[in-house]
């Protein structure tokens, strides 16, 4: 029987993530890697007695009264993603970009804001973005990065508005009220977006001609559009979803379910509910679901074994000692930790095998974790965006015309990741930003 505890916390947290890697890189799934090294971790320092303590742990996660916000939020998206509700409020949205300059660009933003407030999904949100807003973007003469990086970054946005799945996943890990969470995410992520904006009216006053006026026939058919049609529905689903949660009318869990709700009346009433279309929403929502409980079951099993070795002492007193004992330092080297795995792993992922480690270090520096839940969706929101394994990016390229590629995409987020980690700074050194409501 071998002993691992004789290496001490130091190789084994190098043994830990050196195994990890290896299996990462043999094509195995993060949630298969990390249950297994869990497993092999806790017979290995501890004996099969420890096998029962990390079982109890995943009972924990998996039986979260407010995870059953998570499927709702995701149908309400696939729910979306196959009604004309989205294109509709696209069409409608035209109202505030007629005879502007990158009006459609600007459009583009506010139906991702909407779209964002209705799901907290980035998968759908971008997709829809891709089908509805870059055709027409690239039709219109647009310069091609401008759209690209318009579509990308507005539909990521997701990550930060409420009702975000990042942030009823940080709220779970970190035992931090969601509704909380929500209303610090609010200002930081309309920061965001009305970054995006004056990016896009700045570049498109500096050069006109990546952004051309729409004609007199453009405008003529626009006038044909039905806004309170289009408007009504969207509006009165995210009113009914974050109106019930900030006004306490409503858990988070509760809320969700109302969503769903008023989205497939919303459906019903439009004409579009079918059983298909019910089904193949029903199915979307198991299968992101069930990727989101796998990783997590990996995850809080090798969490909970590391914690059991001593590991969260192990890794503060290795941050302090990198950043000084500098409170802002050791703020900083998380970000960056974060920053690299987010680069690499999906944000289930690193969000439940990091996040059960840095927040008791964060409330033991006396930092928020509020505050903290916030900076960590930002910096998710720049590593959806960022080669070599942006999410958003993979999404725009599956709907996106066939002579755009990976690498054009990219290059064409460049500015938009400059500016999330403009918002990121702004939100670290001033947390007021996220804490303005107590």
């Amino acid at each position: 029987m071998f002993d691992l505890s004789s290496l001490g916390i130091g190789y084994g947290s190098l043994l830990m993530l050196g195994s990890m890697i290896f299996l990462l890189l043999t094509g195995m799934q993060l949630a298969f890697v990390t249950l297994i090294v869990a497993m092999f971790f806790a017979i290995g320092w501890f004996g099969f007695g420890a096998l029962p303590l990390v079982t109890s742990r995943l009972y924990s996660f998996v039986g979260s009264y407010v995870f059953l916000a998570v499927p709702m939020f995701v149908l309400m998206a696939a729910l979306l993603d196959r009604s004309g509700i989205a294109r509709d409020l696209f069409d409608a949205m035209k109202v505030f970009g007629r005879k502007l300059r990158g009006g459609v660009a600007v459009q583009t933003l506010l139906v991702a804001i909407v779209l964002a407030s209705m799901s907290g999904v980035i998968g759908g949100e971008t997709v829809l973005l891709g089908i509805l807003a870059l055709p027409q973007m690239l039709r219109l003469g647009y310069n091609r990065k401008l759209a690209i990086g318009t579509t990308c970054a507005g539909g990521a946005l997701g990550t930060m508005l409420p009702p975000s799945i990042v942030l009823i996943i940080y709220g779970l890990t970190a035992s931090v009220s969601i509704g909380e969470l929500f209303k610090a995410a609010f200002l930081p992520a309309l920061l965001l977006a009305f970054a995006y904006m004056a990016y896009v009216l700045i570049v498109c006053r500096l050069h006109p001609e990546y952004a051309p006026l729409p004609t007199e026939e453009e405008l003529a058919e626009d006038a044909n559009v039905n806004y309170f049609k289009a408007l009504f529905f969207p509006l009165l689903s995210v009113a009914v979803v974050l109106g019930s949660i900030y006004t306490g009318v409503a858990s988070v869990t509760e809320a969700s379910a109302l969503g769903v709700v008023g989205i497939m009346i919303s459906a019903v009433i439009r004409g579009e509910m079918s059983f298909s279309m019910l089904k193949e929403s029903a199915k979307a929502t198991m299968s992101t679901c069930g990727m989101i409980i796998w990783i997590g079951i990996g995850a809080t099993a090798l969490v909970g074994v590391y914690n059991l070795m001593g590991g969260i002492d192990f890794v503060e007193t290795t941050i302090l000692a990198l950043s000084g004992g500098s409170v802002m330092g050791t703020v900083l080297i998380m970000m960056l930790v974060l920053f690299v795995l987010g680069m690499f792993l999906d944000w289930v992922g690193v969000a439940l095998l990091t996040m059960p480690i840095f927040v008791p270090i964060i409330m033991n520096l006396g930092l928020d974790p509020v505050w903290f839940g916030v900076v960590f969706c930002l910096n998710m929101q720049v590593s959806f965006l960022s080669p070599p394994f942006g999410p958003a990016a993979f999404y725009l390229k599956s709907v996106a015309p066939k002579d755009i590629s990976l690498g054009e995409i990219f290059s064409s987020l460049l500015p938009f990741i400059g500016l999330q980690i403009v918002v990121l700074a702004l939100v670290i050194f001033f947390p007021q930003l996220a804490l303005w409501w107590k």
